[in-house]
């Protein structure tokens, strides 16, 4: 009964199920400012987390929100994708003024129609040494490589069988220090013990790449909705629940790697949740590193809803908790 309350739920706050196809926006797409309006939110620290700064950002161009993944890609720079089909590229100074501002249409092959379920990007890696994208399509179940340009797909593959349901496929994937990647479904858990999700040993988007498939335990977290790699090589996971008082809460948690066995199950150490008042769909997530210290981004998803906000916020994570020795969901001496 809590499944279908919760898929009720989900329905009417973030639209249409998968089944009721949508198109891309047609007109309003030519626009290329972008605003950044700076949120009335104090700084300080909750936690774990010190909030920093944050903004409701806003564009004229009608394939400007939903966004499902964030990456930062240079000194001020900012890339975003969308589950519309679209990337924008940004420069965010300081004081807030957005700069450089790109907002377009992500390649699809010639033979792909632009619909949202064919081009459905919910999570996105990026090489920052090459500028080279990865992105995961959720309707397809798939994996696509692009140039740093932008401008057309280098590879493609189909994720390993048995494939995820349309509505609960990849939808968070990081590139890890080593090269390999991981890519987290949504909520895709017919088995009791927890979430599929794979361990690739290269590049996803190459057919015939060896994967390892593994579940992540998230132990009431919510649902998966992105990652970030950390510094030191652990993997920071963005859940969201969905609630009547609070509609969004976002909670934060850190996997280790190093806890991975094939078929095992891992699970996550929570470090904090997004202040109530910041409470957005958040589906975007990015870790940097300046002057030693570590910094989270945060963007949400406004699923074209008047309602919701596309929300970009900042905070500094403090005092994480050490790393552990290697453990798993498996064993009965797994830390609490």
């Amino acid at each position: 009964m809590c499944r279908v309350i919760a898929a009720a739920l989900i329905f009417l706050v973030l639209g249409p199920a998968p089944g009721t196809d949508q198109r891309l926006p047609k007109t309003g797409t030519s626009a290329q400012r972008i605003v950044a309006l700076p949120l009335n939110y104090p700084v300080g620290r909750e936690g774990r987390l010190r909030f920093v700064r944050g903004w409701r950002l806003q564009s004229p161009n009608a394939m400007f929100g939903g966004f499902s993944a964030l990456a930062t890609i240079g000194p001020e720079r900012l890339q975003f994708v969308s589950d519309g089909g679209y990337g924008v590229r940004l420069t965010l100074r300081s004081d807030g003024r957005v700069d450089g501002a790109h907002i377009g249409l992500l390649p699809v092959p010639a033979d792909t129609p632009r619909r949202k379920s064919q081009s459905d990007f919910e999570a996105m890696a990026v090489d920052r040494a090459s500028g080279t994208t990865w992105v995961a399509l959720e309707g397809r179940n798939q994996i696509w490589r692009i140039d740093p340009a932008l401008t057309h797909i280098e590879s493609r593959a189909k994720l390993p069988k048995p494939h995820w349901p349309p509505n609960r496929g990849p939808e968070a994937m990081v590139r890890l220090p080593d090269g390999r990647m991981l890519v987290f479904s949504e909520d895709a858990d017919d088995d009791p013990r927890g979430r599929a999700a794979f361990l690739f040993r290269g590049d996803p988007a190459i057919p015939g790449t060896r994967a390892q498939p593994f579940l992540y335990d998230a132990e009431g977290k919510g649902a998966v909705s992105d990652a970030a790699v950390l510094p030191d090589g652990r993997v920071l996971i963005v859940h969201r629940q969905l609630g009547f008082r609070t509609v969004f809460t976002t909670i934060l948690a850190i996997v280790d790697p190093a806890d991975i066995r094939p078929g095992g199950v891992v699970r996550s150490r929570a470090i904090g949740q997004v202040p109530a008042p910041l409470a957005e769909n958040y589906e975007g997530a990015a870790i940097e590193v300046r002057g030693g210290r570590t910094f989270l981004w945060l963007v949400s998803d406004d699923n074209f809803n008047s309602w919701q906000r596309s929300l970009l916020v900042e905070f500094e994570l403090v005092d994480l908790p050490a790393r552990l020795p290697a453990r798993t969901a498996d064993s009965k001496k797994a830390a609490p």
